[in-house]
């Protein structure tokens, strides 16, 4: 069973940066491809961005190509989502998840953090 932690949100304004960090324990962490989804209020969770098991691929959504950059470091067994110039519309609960890349795209296993807030003020 994977455990999966989110943290480093916060309130930013538009145009600055954070970096979510997300620990994982439990089972072969290092094997999964690991991934970043968002919910907004009143909207769906949706897909930001993922990472295979040894870094090497990553898939990004297109609402955040250029201004986020997702890394991982195995012997710590975590994730990271580096946030650079944030907009209004990128508040919401961002959340970790353990997945496997299939058919050319991220797809996501039952496995998901508690959430962590950004909030980007305008």
């Amino acid at each position: 069973q994977v455990q999966l932690v989110e943290s480093g949100g916060g309130l930013v304004q538009a145009g600055g940066s954070l970096r979510l960090s997300c620990a994982a324990s439990g089972g072969t962490v290092s094997s999964y491809a690991m991934g970043w989804f968002r919910q907004a209020p009143g909207k769906e969770r949706e897909f930001v961005a993922a990472i295979n098991w040894s870094g090497g691929i990553t898939a990004y959504a297109d609402s955040v190509k250029g201004r986020f950059t997702i890394s991982r470091h195995n012997a710590k067994n975590t994730l990271y989502l580096q946030m650079n110039s944030l907009k209004s519309e990128d508040t919401a609960v961002y959340y970790c998840n353990a997945g496997y890349f299939g058919n050319n795209r991220y797809e996501s296993y039952n496995y998901w953090g508690q959430g962590t807030q950004v909030t980007v003020s305008s």
